[in-house]
């Protein structure tokens, strides 16, 4: 945790008042590239962006568990500028070929569509399975996590 990031922690602390370090999960950025990473970090601020998709794989490459409720997660921007702290409410693990359009609709990506869902992670699927060796398909298990904000210094919570 960079010391930005870890001054935000501390911040986000002391306005709970129960010891929130055990449910500390992770520092996220969203996707992997910079222009798509801090668009999305915006979407969640403005209270588009409610759920996110990744591979189970991904977390079993990194060797992580797949978030639980109640984890929490600071999501910065692609330079590591925190912008809000996230509380995850619910995780699913489904096929990427089972993704519903509700779950589309609730990621808040593109223009919301189902369509546009599978578009844009067949190709974060592709490149990530090929960072992690593994054959992106159908069947691979995606792990569809919805989560609301629960501290945003920067202005009203778009939650």
């Amino acid at each position: 945790m960079s010391p930005v990031v870890r001054a935000f922690w501390s911040a986000f602390k002391a306005t709970q008042s129960e010891d929130v370090d055990a449910r500390f999960y992770e520092v996220c950025v969203f996707d992997d590239n910079e222009s798509s990473a801090n668009h999305l970090a915006e979407l969640v601020v403005r209270g588009v962006k409610r759920a996110t998709a990744g591979l189970v794989w991904s977390f079993e490459a990194a060797n992580m568990p797949v978030p639980k409720p109640g984890d929490l997660s600071v999501v910065t921007t692609w330079d590591g500028q925190p912008k809000c702290v996230i509380e995850t409410i619910q995780v699913d693990i489904t096929p990427f070929s089972e993704v519903t359009v509700e779950f589309a609709a609730i990621e808040g990506e593109g223009d919301g569509s189902l369509q546009y869902w599978r578009k844009a992670h067949t190709a974060y699927s592709a490149r990530e399975c090929s960072r992690i060796g593994r054959t992106p398909s159908p069947s691979m298990p995606v792990a569809c996590e919805r989560f609301r904000i629960v501290y945003y210094p920067f202005g009203e919570n778009a939650a």
